[in-house]
């Protein structure tokens, strides 16, 4: 006798419907969800069987393509032998094989890492950091410095030095202290420097939270590395603790393998998540300074860092960070990294001359195009232009009047191709009519 199924002729979109609540959607609004059953390389593949490129690497987690077979590979031998155990008083060799390979590519000062499970809690960690470090020597510091239209994550402390209401509104009554400061675009620097002056003077600033060199969710724009190098400087002068936030940028995105290694001035804490464990499984790691360790480092118990999650340091995270950082140094995903900057290069050229483009930026294999229009961040020509997207197989997330490509490193050169094409015929078939 079979028992009765109520799925059984349901979609995986409609099934969805019924039980899922989706992060960054308006159910009433939003429509079906489209429901990918398998992804490899750059491709995904819906269940009709359509394929799409994936031009963000959803959301710039799988940097080395889908299901790669090296990550794959070490991911399933370490299941094999110890799938998960806590990492408060234990330990294991996948974290520290991870620790000791990470230190190795990571700016100099970089002595210690904390494991987390995200983005959002990487940057959480580094705030309560930069709080605590002042707290543990007697000093009281209870203000964050921050840039305007910064997004760093979606818990509290991360969503307090965001600069983006759009996703925060209801919930500012309830943040920390946070001064935001212009970012610097080069003709401004010197005012900003002169106002980051003043804001020292009249208040107690604990630390100085930044994406170094290209704010992602703000439709990665770009500014100035002199005006950033000058504010790092003044912040090191009065012991404000530098937090970067490469959570995005990190592992090779800028064209080096962290957005920090443009500076001279370095990071006191680095903020990693995303592409850390190149897509395969959540994981997130807040790296400080010596220096930073030191000031938790006490006889006294509460001068400890009490934050923890019960998924920290997860040996098989580890396991595909261990793969990921291999292939990031490879000479082939080397290569392709470069590949992809000389393309988007020409490509930007090309579009630097439409007449619905006001700007091209480019940095690595980061390339973002804003429209000569205007329109809402979430409206209904941008829902039509990420509907163009997909119907002609390339998944891009337009945020407002940006399009942006992020795209893996191991992207075929015709895929690109497409990416680009697709692009134009967008911009000449929807935004122009």
């Amino acid at each position: 006798m079979k028992l009765f199924n109520p799925f059984k002729k349901k979609s995986i979109s409609e099934r969805d419907q019924e039980t899922i609540w989706h992060p960054l959607t308006q159910h009433k609004t939003s429509g079906d969800l489209l429901a990918i059953k398998k992804a490899k390389g750059a491709i995904l593949t819906d269940e009709n069987g359509k394929e799409y490129i994936d031009g963000i690497a959803s959301w710039y987690t799988s940097m080395y393509g889908h299901c790669h077979p090296a990550i794959i590979q070490k991911v399933n031998q370490q299941m094999k032998t110890l799938d998960q155990i806590v990492f408060s008083g234990f330990t294991h060799e996948p974290a520290v094989i991870l620790a000791e390979k990470l230190l190795e590519i990571l700016p100099n000062n970089q002595k210690k890492l904390f494991f987390n499970d995200n983005g959002s809690t990487a940057t959480e960690i580094g705030i309560k950091m930069a709080i605590q470090f002042h707290h543990n020597q007697g000093e009281k510091r209870k203000a964050m410095l921050a840039f305007e239209e910064g997004f760093h994550g979606d818990t509290f402390g991360a969503m307090s030095v965001s600069g983006l209401s759009v996703y925060n509104g209801a919930f500012e009554d309830h943040f920390i202290e946070v001064i935001r400061l212009p970012k610097p675009m080069g003709f401004n620097n010197q005012e900003i420097i002169d106002q980051l002056e003043s804001l020292i003077q009249h208040n107690a600033i604990a630390g100085f939270i930044y994406e170094p060199l290209v704010q992602g969710a703000a439709a990665m724009k770009t500014y100035s590395k002199d005006g950033l190098e000058k504010i790092l400087e003044l912040c090191k002068k009065h012991k404000i603790i530098c937090i970067a936030d490469e959570v995005m940028t990190g592992f090779g995105k800028t064209g080096k393998n962290f957005a920090s290694d443009y500076l001279q001035n370095k990071p006191d804490v680095i903020c990693l998540s995303k592409a850390l464990s190149a897509g395969m499984v959540p994981m997130g790691i807040t790296s400080c300074s010596k220096e930073i360790y030191q000031a938790f480092y006490a006889d006294e118990i509460e001068k400890g860092l009490f934050h923890g999650h019960t998924y920290t340091g997860n040996p098989l995270a580890c396991a595909a960070a261990i793969a990921g950082l291999e292939l990031l140094k490879s000479t082939a995903i080397q290569k392709n990294i470069q590949h992809i900057i000389v393309s988007h290069q020409q490509f930007a050229n090309e579009m630097r001359n439409h007449p619905k483009v006001s700007e091209v930026r480019q940095i690595g294999v980061i390339l973002a195009i804003d429209l000569a229009i205007e329109m809402k961040r979430y409206g209904n020509l941008r829902d039509k232009m990420f509907n163009f997207f997909m119907e002609n197989g390339v998944f891009l997330r337009p945020l407002g009047n940006t399009i942006y490509t992020l795209p893996p490193y191991v992207i075929k050169n015709d895929e690109l191709e497409k990416i680009y094409t697709v692009i134009k015929k967008c911009i000449n078939e929807v935004v122009l009519n």
